[in-house]
Parts: structure tokens; C-alpha cells; sequence
């Protein structure tokens, strides 16, 4: 994976705080954000489990498709509790070092 493959998702991170302060109407975004973060975690724990599912069923397409969901709501889910992706990078430094 190169730096500007890796690079979008800070983009995407981006895009995804723009809209958090949004109305709800303009965006998908801006909608998992006015429902709240509860709502915001129930949708990564779906996606978690069609992820598990997409790989144990051994179709690689809806793997990727379920993966880029999961990575996606679990974004929005960082920045609703304001955190970001390169915080929880932070924490496998930490762990890689021990």
C-alpha cells in the first residue's frame, strides 16, 4: 500500500468531520451523526458482522465492499467521540514497541 493510497483516508476523515456540523438532509454523514453515536455503533457492529460473514462465505468482492462500510462507519464513530484513524495507529505503535 503506498502513502497515497493511505493518504485518502485522512482525506476521507476529513470530509467526514466537514459534515458532522451539517444538516441532517445534506448528507448520509451528516445523518449517522444527528442520530447519535449509539446509532453510529450499531452500524459498525453491522458491519463488522457482514464483514465476518463476506469473508467466511468467500466471496472476495463483498469482502472488500463490507470492509470499506466497516472502515467507513468506523470513522465517522472516531470522529463522533472525537478521535481520529491516526490515534488508534498511536496504539499499535505503543503495543508493536512492548
Amino acid at each position: 500500500m503506498t502513502h497515497n493510497e493511505l493518504a485518502f483516508l485522512t482525506t476521507l476523515e476529513n470530509i467526514i468531520r466537514q459534515r458532522a456540523g451539517q444538516p441532517a438532509a445534506s448528507s448520509y454523514t451528516a445523518r449517522l451523526f444527528a442520530a447519535g453515536t449509539r446509532r453510529i455503533a450499531q452500524k459498525v457492529g453491522e458491519e463488522g458482522v457482514e464483514v465476518a460473514l463476506a469473508a467466511t462465505a468467500g466471496d472476495r468482492s463483498e469482502l472488500l465492499e463490507e470492509t470499506a462500510d466497516l472502515l467507513y462507519h468506523l470513522l465517522v464513530l472516531l470522529a463522533d467521540r472525537e478521535l481520529c484513524l491516526q490515534d488508534a495507529v498511536t496504539v499499535l505503535e505503543e503495543r508493536h514497541k512492548a
